[in-house]
This record gives structure tokens, C-alpha cells and sequence, in this order.
């Protein structure tokens, strides 16, 4: 089935479909590792501190609607490492599969490029082969493997960083 994706930057009014994408992925995945679901005022602080430090939140709209969307920002907080972020991305479960967390992706790693980020990392949970086979595809390699580090679901999960340098 053929859709059209529409990419742009997020306004307040995705909020309630970034929120809803968001605690999907809490409830039913490891792709974050927080057991906690977010209300509406969680999104919008999310947003505001975002847009506050100019990194970009982007959203890929289906027939009116958030599919997915995607984010950087700050690795770690410490001045040495401004030219390093650690990127989200994902999409909504009804849309999976279908692209669009490349498509995100694209456009996220182009934005970095335009602001002067150097590298971008990528946290994924080890058992998310779908996950880290795209950002193979889209260059990044695997800098390291963390045993145990998280849990969720009554069990120990594994974490690989990946990272990308951004050409430019």
C-alpha cells in the first residue's frame, strides 16, 4: 500500500501524536527504557527545551496525521562534546516498515550537517536488529556494546552505540 510522507519541522499541535508514538514505544517496546507514560505538559517541555537549544524536531505526516518523528540533542552535557549529539527517532506502530524512519533519519543527518554537528551517536537496545540495520545502511558504525546496562520488562537488556561521523 502506497502512502505520501510528508517531512517537516513539528509545531505544538503534533504534540498529541508525538505523545501518542512516544508511550506506544514506553508501553509495548524496548526502544526506551522508561516504564513511565508522559502527559501532554511532558511533550511540550520535551518540545520547548528542544527548540530552545535549536535542535530540530521534525515530524513525517501521513493523510493529516504524525507517523513518526525525529530529534537530536545534547550527548552529554559538558562543553568538550558540543559538536556531538544523540539522536531519537520513531514511528508510529501502524506505520513501521514502511520507510519512514529512513526518511526521518535523512533529513535528521542533513539538518545535523547544517548545524555543525561532527558526530551523531545512536542508543539502541542490542536485541533491535531492524533498528541497527538501518543505521548501518545509513552509515553508522558500532563503537560498542554495553552488557546489562538497562531494564525493562522484568529483564536485563544490552545497549549498542553506534555513531556517525557527519560528512562535511
Amino acid at each position: 500500500m502506497a502512502f505520501t510522507v510528508y517531512l517537516r519541522d513539528a509545531t505544538e499541535a503534533d504534540l498529541p501524536g508525538i505523545m501518542e508514538i512516544y508511550n506506544d514505544a514506553v508501553a509495548h517496546t524496548t526502544a526506551i527504557w522508561n516504564e513511565v507514560l508522559v502527559d501532554l505538559q511532558n511533550r511540550k517541555e520535551w518540545f520547548s527545551a528542544r527548540k530552545a537549544k535549536g535542535f530540530p524536531v521534525l515530524v513525517a505526516e501521513v493523510d493529516g496525521k504524525v507517523a513518526g518523528y525525529a530529534s537530536y540533542g545534547d550527548w552529554r552535557a559538558f562543553d568538550g562534546y558540543r559538536h556531538t549529539v544523540e539522536h531519537s527517532v520513531y514511528v508510529h506502530r501502524d506505520a513501521r516498515g514502511g520507510g519512514i524512519g529512513r526518511l526521518l533519519m535523512q533529513e535528521l543527518i542533513a539538518r545535523a550537517a547544517a548545524n555543525g554537528v561532527h558526530v551523531m551517536i545512536a542508543a539502541i537496545e542490542s536485541e533491535n536488529a531492524a533498528s541497527i540495520r538501518l543505521h548501518e545502511t545509513l552509515g553508522f558504525r558500532v563503537a560498542g556494546n554495553f552488557s546489562e546496562v538497562g531494564t525493562k520488562f522484568g529483564r536485563w537488556l544490552d545497549l549498542t552505540c553506534m555513531e556517525l561521523k557527519i560528512p562535511g
